[in-house]
């Protein structure tokens, strides 16, 4: 009988800690600067994921790519259709720049941010957000208009429980 007490009983240290324990990475995406978890990413360190969205001037798409690398994002590369108001003219430092197929692209990107603060589109943007190939709209898991940040976080299971998984 205590052999099956002790038994019951480390079976639920273990179930606890691999609960609350943060083993998984993830790009989350949080209620503004609360914390407070609306949406992720299941990712591993150097998987990338790109934000698609549409211009609010120039109405043509502009991609973002994004790399998940010792907990910080890194923009690597940047793809859109025409130059107009907030869309860079030329590389900067070791970047480069070339058109290929109709679009600028501006690759070798090397910036760093410890998260994005993103106010997803309510009009024009639509907002989407690309891992392995597809294709997912951020307004089909966070309110239009929202704002959030996101950000690369190891996550618990409990975590993970209480968001939205965008790559199902």
């Amino acid at each position: 009988m205590k052999r099956v007490l002790i038994s019951i009983l480390v079976s639920i240290i273990v179930l606890i800690f691999i609960s609350l324990f943060p083993f998984f990475k993830a790009v989350v995406f949080q209620y503004e600067d609360t914390g407070r978890l609306l949406a992720y990413l299941m990712m591993e360190d150097d998987d990338h994921f790109q934000m698609k969205y549409t211009h609010s001037i120039h109405l043509t798409d502009v991609i973002e790519t994004y790399k998940v690398s010792e907990g910080e994002i890194r923009q690597t590369e940047l793809s859109y259709e025409t130059f107009a108001v907030g869309m860079p003219s030329g590389p900067e430092g070791n970047e480069t720049f070339e058109r290929k197929d109709g679009k600028y692209i501006l690759s070798n990107m090397d910036r760093r941010f410890p998260f994005i603060d993103l106010a997803t589109g309510q009009v024009v943007a639509n907002h989407r957000v690309i891992l392995n190939g597809k294709e997912y709209e951020l307004n089909d898991y966070i309110r239009p208009g929202t704002w959030v940040r996101i950000s690369c976080s190891k996550m618990s299971l409990f975590q993970l429980l209480k968001g939205v998984k965008i790559n199902e």
